[in-house]
């Protein structure tokens, strides 16, 4: 297959989208889980908000409106099943209490990396690969 990266630039993931019924409260969950800043909020023709973009550190992650119903994805699947953040090993267990303290399970730890389930039952992970940290 021929290469056809222009030789001038570097390429980098430009946004992650996800579709929800509830775009205001998956939004609300990703800003407040990982102090994302909001960047836009697209409204249709009606007024009627449509989707909310969030920072993730020049990556956008896009909460697009979609009335389609979620879909549970359990372990490895087709296509994307996991959308896994950066933090620091005291940050890791800081978004764990929060999130247990808000009555969302954590389903499952390794020794970098805890997952867990967003309002729309995505699943979601924070990892400080490689750095090990301190014990919990």
């Amino acid at each position: 297959m021929k290469d056809m990266t222009p030789s001038s630039s570097q390429q980098r993931l430009h946004h992650v989208a996800l579709g929800s019924g509830d775009v205001e409260r998956l939004a609300a969950f990703y800003a407040r889980t990982f102090g994302l800043a909001e960047l836009r909020r697209f409204l249709t023709a009606e007024g009627v908000l449509r989707s909310i973009w969030l920072d993730l550190g020049g990556v956008i992650l896009m909460i697009e409106h979609t009335d389609e119903p979620p879909r549970r994805v359990d372990g490895v699947g087709a296509g994307p099943f996991l959308l896994a953040f950066q933090v620091s090993p005291a940050e890791r267990w800081q978004i764990e209490g929060a999130l247990e303290r808000a009555g969302v399970a954590i389903e499952s730890r390794t020794g970098f990396t805890s997952y867990a389930r967003d309002p729309d039952n995505n699943r979601f992970a924070f990892s400080h690969y490689p750095d090990p940290g301190v014990p919990r």
